[in-house]
Order: structure tokens, then C-alpha cells, then sequence
């Protein structure tokens, strides 16, 4: 599909390029930043996951070069750490010989006698000076030591927090990326339940032949209530609104002779 869409886009410009001669740019600029979109609106969801857990899995020897980088800016931390401290400690020793050799040339002796040696005043002297001198020379060297151990202790504690950061934001895309995996098959779930197209064919035949039995059923029944009457029967349970007795007596009781004169009266006439 991408693909697709790349060469129907290079064929655009190419016409374009026909059609608008210099005005082409801008419709081919348009025209790239419309193909990334669509390219981007087609990536499915999975594929642009897996890419960001590559992205996220690449962060690893990244990780791992800054903990080598801070490995070793630690190991000449502790190195300058070391350095200073024999310092500090050697410019004690020699601002006491320097504080006693001062001292020893102020009583204005003749000569001096140090580990079962004598010296002169002008030898001291001479010590001294190269002494005192060398003193300044570790001072100042202590002091450029403790410059650069604070400098690049600064840039060790910088780069720790950038570590840890980076560990810390890998951690949470970590998570981050789970979740959006979760929440990605919940999506797929809900699509594939909200497509299924449920079958309910079987069912509906199966309605459709009920109802024919039962009207078939209710037909037969009808028939079987018909076959079973006897139209010449009395109806036993039927009610008798009229006293036919009543009126088959009258008929053939006192009205008689009136009904036979009647009856006389229309033979003469015929």
C-alpha cells in the first residue's frame, strides 16, 4: 500500500513538473508532506509498536557507553581524590621542615648539625630557599588538583543524573509500551466482536418451522373436532331457548277445529 502511494506521488511531481514548470515546488512540496501523512495514517499500529521498541531496545548500548564513560570519570575522580590527599599530606611534612629549618637559622648558629651531619649557615640557607620554593610549587599544584577534581566531579555528578534519567525514561517507556500493547489487543478484541457477523440464519429456519407446525397442528386439530361431530345428533349441550312442547300441544289441542274450518273454507273456494 505504501508503496503504492510512493509512485503515485513520484508520478504527481513529475507531471507537475510538466504542467507548472516553477511553480512546481510548492505542489511538490505539498505533495511530499501529503504522502508522508498518508504513508504514516496507513503504518498499522503493531508495526509502528515494534518500532518503538526498537527505539527503546537501541537505547541499551547507548546506556551502556555512558556507564563506561562514567566508570571511567569516576576511576580518575578517585585518582585526583588520591593525589590530593598525598599531597595535602606531603605539604605538612614540608611546611614543618621549612618552619624548622626558618627557625633554626634565626639563633644565628656558626653551623648546623642535622642527621649526625654539620652544615653551615649558607648551606641551611640554600636548603631553606629550595624548600620554601618547593613548597609554593606543591601549593599551587594542590590547589590546580582540587580546580580540576571539583570540574570534573561537577561532570561526573552530571553525567550520573544523565544516566540515571536515561535508565529512569527507558524504564517508564518500558511500561509506557506495555500498556499501549494491552490496550492495543483490547482494541483488536472490541473490533473483532463489534465485526463478527453473528449467523443467525439456522436460528431463524428453526423459528420459521415452529410456526408452520404449529399452524399445521392447530389446522389438524380442527379437522380432528369436525370429524368427531354428527350433524344428525341432538345437541345435548345446547341450551333449547323455545317450549316446543308447549307450542306442539297448542297446535293440536283447541285451535284445531279453527285450523280444519280454515282449511275447508280454501278447498270451496279452488
Amino acid at each position: 500500500m505504501c508503496k503504492k502511494i510512493v509512485m503515485a506521488a513520484t508520478g504527481l511531481c513529475l507531471v507537475l513538473g510538466l504542467f507548472f514548470g516553477r511553480d512546481a515546488a510548492s505542489y511538490v512540496g505539498t505533495s511530499v508532506g501529503w504522502v508522508k501523512t498518508a504513508v504514516k495514517d496507513n503504518v498499522p499500529p503493531e508495526f509502528e509498536l515494534e518500532r518503538a521498541r526498537g527505539l527503546v531496545r537501541n537505547l541499551v548500548p547507548e546506556i551502556r557507553k555512558n556507564m563506561h564513560v562514567i566508570a571511567q570519570e569516576e576511576v580518575e575522580v578517585a585518582r585526583l581524590e588520591r593525589e590530593i590527599a598525598a599531597t595535602e599530606e606531603g605539604l605538612v611534612k614540608d611546611k614543618a621542615d621549612v618552619t624548622r629549618l626558618s627557625g633554626d637559622l634565626k639563633l644565628q648558629q656558626v653551623s648546623y648539625n642535622y642527621g649526625g651531619r654539620n652544615f653551615s649557615q649558607d648551606q641551611v640557607k640554600r636548603d631553606l630557599k629550595a624548600r620554601f620554593v618547593r613548597y609554593q610549587t606543591k601549593e599551587e599544584t594542590l590547589a590546580s588538583l582540587r580546580e580540576i577534581h571539583e570540574a570534573r566531579l561537577k561532570s561526573l555528578q552530571a553525567a550520573q543524573q544523565k544516566l540515571a534519567g536515561m535508565q529512569t525514561e527507558k524504564r517508564k517507556l518500558e511500561v509506557d509500551l506495555e500498556a499501549l500493547a494491552a490496550k492495543l489487543k483490547m482494541v483488536e478484541a472490541a473490533q473483532t466482536t463489534c465485526d463478527y457477523k453473528f449467523d443467525d440464519s439456522q436460528l431463524s429456519r428453526a423459528k420459521e418451522l415452529v410456526s408452520e407446525l404449529r399452524t399445521k397442528l392447530d389446522v389438524a386439530q380442527k379437522l380432528v373436532d369436525a370429524d368427531g361431530a354428527d350433524l344428525g345428533e341432538i345437541p345435548l349441550d345446547e341450551t333449547v331457548t323455545e317450549d316446543i312442547v308447549a307450542q306442539v300441544d297448542e297446535y293440536f289441542s283447541g285451535n284445531a277445529d279453527q285450523k280444519v274450518a280454515h282449511a275447508a273454507e280454501i278447498e270451496s273456494i279452488d
